[in-house]
């Protein structure tokens, strides 16, 4: 397989994988291009590497970088603004957990913190639903709970990594 062929096939695929994810087929994809440059790359290039409207090059890197995976970099002597994407796997898994966390996770808990906690009478289906709704917020909420200790965890490990560097 040739480079290109493979940058494609990883882009393409990319892309696919993020719908499942969450975002969209364009978002991935300027995901994927970027994590594969060791240069930033102008919106120009951006779009026409795949192919995409200024627009839509333009709302998915706003998206990218509101997810915190993205970042704009300006180049001495450059009007124009470039894009880089994080390259770090663990770092990048990491921000893509907190983000989904806080869009979907916390969400979820607070609306069935709130529906669990109703009075209920005698009659079997509340009942039911009461344990449902608590048995899914304790769920959910050991879920976040995950997700901050594994971002916890990261941000000890890298503090550790980088001072042991520094002696």
């Amino acid at each position: 397989m040739k480079f290109e062929e493979a940058k494609n096939k990883y882009i393409q695929t990319w892309g696919a994988l993020g719908s499942q994810w969450g975002i969209n087929k364009t978002m991935a994809q300027i995901h994927a291009l970027l994590m594969i440059y060791s240069e930033a790359l102008s919106i120009e290039e951006i779009m026409s590497e795949l192919q995409i409207s200024r627009g839509n090059a333009s709302m998915n890197i706003r998206a990218l970088i509101d997810w915190g995976i993205v970042f704009k970099e300006t180049k001495s002597g450059e009007r124009k603004e470039f894009f880089t994407a994080e390259k770090d796997p663990d770092r990048l898994a990491v921000t893509i957990a907190k983000e989904r966390s806080r869009r979907e996770l916390k969400p979820a808990i607070r609306m069935l913190k709130e529906v669990s906690e109703f009075d209920a009478n005698d009659s079997s289906q509340e009942q039911l639903f009461m344990q449902q709704t608590t048995k899914l917020y304790d769920f959910v909420n050991k879920a976040d709970n995950m997700v901050e200790k594994v971002a916890q965890y990261q941000k000890n490990w890298l503090s550790k990594l980088i001072l042991k560097l520094l002696k």
